[in-house]
């Protein structure tokens, strides 16, 4: 039965009933029918003068569909690379929750510097986690072993330093243990830089400047600028080699340290450090140290 069917035979019963005699059994009946009536004129077939304005359902974009985490993950790179980082997100981390790496790298990266989203060191240390957990048991795609090796590094450091905002406690037994991975199965200068580091200042191994020395060597070969400038400092100053001191070529992996930052941010100790070397630098020793700058680029290139 229709709205406007329902109505008219509620009518219809109403008035019969009001033609009755008004008995005392008869009333409530008239009542009810009347009553009926007027709740389904009101609800079923409302008049057009008491029409409310149709409310509409708030209008939100469905989440993207991605018919698997390796198309998904292609679309995130796209909108990263297209300048629109923000909107890279939601596709990376339906990557990265089907299992991709590089989405959860690229994540890790994103949170740790604050690139398209609030910076979160927390997310970032999860994410690059889920990477060490996945290669400390499976060997990377040899396009995957930089990813791999980095993720390795950046949870090392964050267990070194430790960060208490995001709840992460210093762990420099674990962080010395990723180090150490990182810079032998993935031959990776950076691990091998903070290793040595380790090495050097003692923190937690005990300390061994020939074992610092050794992976500081490593490291500079790569073109580590960092490496370099520990390594040069420490020819330079004599540490290195138990007193006998190696200052031209200390001068030398100060000055191409030196060059490799080329004033960046954060390593201004760089540039002191070769300022202070050259300045007290004897003519023969700067002489002998652009001769083994020469040699080294030539051997390089």
């Amino acid at each position: 039965m229709s709205g406007r069917t329902m109505v008219a035979w509620a009518h219809k019963n109403a008035i019969s009933a009001a033609s009755q005699k008004p008995g005392r059994a008869m009333l409530p009946a008239c009542l009810f029918a009347a009553s009926f009536a007027m709740f389904v004129t009101a609800f079923v077939d409302p008049a057009p003068a008491l029409d409310a304005p149709a409310v509409r359902a708030p209008e939100t974009s469905p989440l993207p569909m991605f018919k698997n985490p390796r198309a998904a993950l292609r679309a995130g790179l796209e909108s990263y690379h297209a300048g629109d980082a923000s909107a890279s997100v939601a596709a990376l981390r339906y990557a990265a929750e089907g299992g991709e790496a590089l989405a959860q790298w690229k994540l890790g990266r994103m949170y740790a510097d604050g690139d398209g989203v609030g910076r979160d060191d927390a997310k970032a240390y999860e994410y690059f986690s889920r990477i060490v957990e996945h290669f400390a048991e499976a060997d990377p795609d040899p396009r995957e072993r930089s990813m791999a090796a980095n993720a390795f590094v950046a949870v090392g450091l964050y267990l070194r330093d430790g960060v208490p905002s995001a709840r992460i406690e210093p762990d420099l037994d674990r962080a010395f243990e990723l180090f150490r991975y990182a810079a032998t199965y993935f031959r990776n200068a950076d691990a091998q830089y903070h290793l040595a580091r380790m090495y050097l200042d003692g923190a937690g191994v005990k300390r061994d400047l020939r074992q610092g020395m050794s992976w500081l060597e490593l490291a500079a070969r790569k073109g580590h600028p960092q490496a370099q400038a520990v390594l040069g400092g420490l020819m330079y100053s004599g540490e290195a080699g138990g007193g006998a001191a190696q200052k031209a070529r200390g001068l030398m992996y100060l000055t191409l340290a030196r060059d490799a930052v080329a004033g960046g941010a954060g390593e201004q100790w760089i540039i002191d450090a070769q300022a202070k070397a050259l300045a007290s630098a004897s003519d023969a020793d700067r002489r002998a140290a652009v001769a083994l700058l020469e040699d080294y680029l030539r051997a390089r290139n």
